[in-house]
């Protein structure tokens, strides 16, 4: 009885795990694609899991994949270089995560992009548009930072 017991904690402790991890914000794509063209102004910050977003004439996107493994949660590259027109396509590779340039985080910064939607789907992504000043921002996906999900962006002119 005892070994019946302790089974059933253990899947019990198992899936209030998952649902910890994946119990978010649930929004469709769909959402985040029509938020994304109602403010398709080319100067504000994009973050959208909608379209590809296109850099600037002389831009580039920057891969950042959103992984869980056995390693842990991670951003990988986690430290990065930009240019005003650069677009960073974080995608999801495994796991559930987002991306939020949190305002606390980045003192005195401005035009910081919105947080995106929690992604669920291997091959989803959220496209940043490189747009605010030169200087380091900080930014993390929510449910895992205190695992250590977290990264840095230096925007350069």
């Amino acid at each position: 009885m005892r070994r019946n017991e302790l089974s059933l904690l253990t899947t019990l402790g198992a899936a209030l795990a998952l649902a910890a991890c994946g119990g978010g914000d649930r929004r469709a794509a769909a959402d985040s694609t029509a938020s994304a063209a109602a403010s398709s102004d080319a100067s504000a910050p994009a973050a959208s899991s909608g379209a590809p977003a296109t850099p600037a004439a002389g831009g580039k996107v920057i891969v950042v994949q959103m992984i869980t493994d056995g390693v842990g949660n991670r951003f990988e590259p986690n430290k990065l270089e930009a240019k005003k027109g650069d677009v960073i396509r974080f995608t999801l590779k495994a796991g559930v995560h987002n991306v939020d340039f949190l305002p606390d985080s980045n003192p005195g910064k401005s035009g910081l992009p919105p947080k995106s939607d929690l992604l669920q789907l291997p091959g989803q992504t959220v496209d940043v548009r490189v747009t605010f000043d030169e200087g380091h921002y900080y930014f993390q996906c929510d449910p895992h930072a205190l695992l250590g999900m977290t990264g840095r962006l230096e925007v350069e002119d």
